[in-house]
């Protein structure tokens, strides 16, 4: 990592001079430790962000940050509403991937004994892999109000209950959607996908808190050491992706219309309030809300399972929380109040206390930040900071982040050795393929505590518990 400057512990910069065009410095949030794991090319990446026009402050990488599509994976970037763009590299093909964590009333030592089963009943019960295809069968009209209404369209299809969306970041329905602006193709693949896990890093999870580090904060959203969490991470599977697809083909033409000189034409991008900006927006949000819906419905299930093998257990929804997607916030930039697009791309909104955002329960602590670990490794909740504001726009990081490829996992690790591995630790794992395990090894992750105190130093967010895998359901 040469011609950085490291600005204070865990802060870095990027100048403004590394690369032609920059309109602000960038900005890594690592420790010592992780900046050896950062490539050199993620740092090109921060850099290339700092030239598009409109963004303010810093163009910012969080610790768990790696090559990504255009921005790199842990970015964040705002940009202002008057002169600035959008650009899908800085969502991501996964729009809304995120995370959400269930709380259970029960206790480790009585839900371990029957771990090979739930997990069996779980695999069966939330289609999971590569092209999935899910219980569901919605009408091209029911796609149509999941777009426009998330979260809220699952409840009042029966799954999940009320009191579940007002601990949704957006109360899991972004304004803003416009399914006009989603094609064909697009719907097609998503139709048949809700209620679907995914593949790659998706997961649903069987936890026990292992270990409370502020005793206020844990009581504030129902945890405990010994519990039962449940944690389910996914996005809007197909739809998103070919969403992304979609509007890359028309921003790329935006570039040449516009006349926005750009460094790498994986950030294509369109001024804000041009009808291409509107439109991969609105079709942008859509997604959001699919992907919010596709949580809920994969979570009643959830519930389910644990009803049918545990009556009377409660999973309650502690959070869920996005990171791919681009937002209109406002913030503080110099002294100045800015309506901002900011764009979280494989990094989650970390606000504190001050903000109206956060949920009425935890408006006097800050929102839950959920931030997963690898297969076999910690997760984490913290909670988040009005420190964060002045760093990061309320951002933090969303889990480990990779240190190697999926092509030099499948070379380095079978998904037999993996699965020994993980069951000698005492994790039960099932996953659609042997291939997958190997491309999600723990080893091809950055160590997840390391990644978390990062976040947890700077203030950003305040470590709150741990979270050790018992077991995983993959795609």
């Amino acid at each position: 990592m040469l011609n950085i400057n490291k600005i204070e512990e865990n802060i870095y910069e990027v100048p403004m001079g590394y690369r032609p065009g920059m309109r602000v410095p960038g900005r890594i949030f690592v420790s010592e430790k992780l900046r050896n794991m950062v490539e050199p090319g993620t740092v090109d990446q921060v850099a290339n962000v700092a030239t598009l026009p409109g963004i303010v402050k810093y163009s910012m990488a969080m610790p768990d940050a790696h090559l990504g599509y255009g921005f790199p994976i842990g970015g964040v970037a705002a940009f202002r509403e008057e002169d600035g763009i959008i650009s899908p590299g800085g969502v991501g093909f996964d729009i809304n991937c995120g995370v959400r964590l269930l709380r259970s009333n029960l206790d480790s030592k009585s839900v371990q004994p029957l771990m090979n089963t739930l997990i069996d009943a779980l695999f069966e019960a939330v289609p999971s892999g590569l092209g999935a295809t899910g219980r569901l069968h919605v009408s091209d009209q029911q796609l149509t109000e999941t777009f426009l209404a998330g979260s809220k369209w699952a409840v009042e299809e029966g799954y999940g209950v009320e009191a579940d969306l007002a601990h949704c970041e957006e109360n899991g329905r972004m304004k803003g959607a416009d399914p006009s602006q989603v094609s064909v193709k697009a719907r097609k693949r998503g139709r048949p996908q809700l209620g679907t896990l995914g593949s790659g890093n998706h997961f649903l999870e069987i936890q026990r808190v292992e270990e409370i580090f502020d005793d206020a904060i844990a009581r504030k959203f129902g945890l405990f050491k010994g519990q039962i969490t449940v944690m389910i991470h996914c996005g809007s599977r197909g739809a998103g992706h070919q969403i992304c697809t979609d509007h890359l083909v028309v921003l790329s033409q935006a570039v040449r219309k516009y006349r926005i000189d750009i460094p790498d034409k994986q950030l294509a991008c369109a001024p804000l309030g041009s009808p291409e900006a509107v439109h991969y927006f609105g079709a942008m949000v859509s997604a959001a809300n699919y992907a919010w819906a596709n949580r809920h419905i994969i979570a009643h299930w959830t519930r389910e399972v644990f009803e049918r093998y545990f009556p009377g257990s409660q999973l309650d929804l502690i959070y869920d929380v996005a990171h791919n997607v681009a937002k209109i916030e406002e913030h503080n930039v110099d002294g100045q109040r800015m309506k901002l697009y900011v764009h979280r791309k494989g990094a989650t909104r970390a606000f504190g206390p001050s903000r109206s955002e956060v949920p009425e329960a935890y408006r006097d602590v800050g929102q839950p930040v959920l931030i997963p670990g690898s297969m076999g490794t910690p997760s984490y909740v913290l909670c988040g900071n009005d420190r964060a504001l002045e760093l990061t726009f309320g951002s933090a990081c969303h889990g480990a982040g990779r240190v190697m490829s999926r092509s030099q996992a499948i070379k380095k690790f079978t998904g037999k050795d993996v699965k020994a591995a993980l069951n000698k630790d005492g994790i039960v794992v099932k996953a659609t393929s042997p291939g997958m395990l190997a491309e999600e090894a723990p080893q091809v992750y950055k160590p997840s505590g390391e990644v978390v105190d990062v976040v947890h130093n700077l203030g950003i967010a305040t470590k709150v518990a741990k979270l050790v895998p018992l077991g995983v359901s993959k795609g």
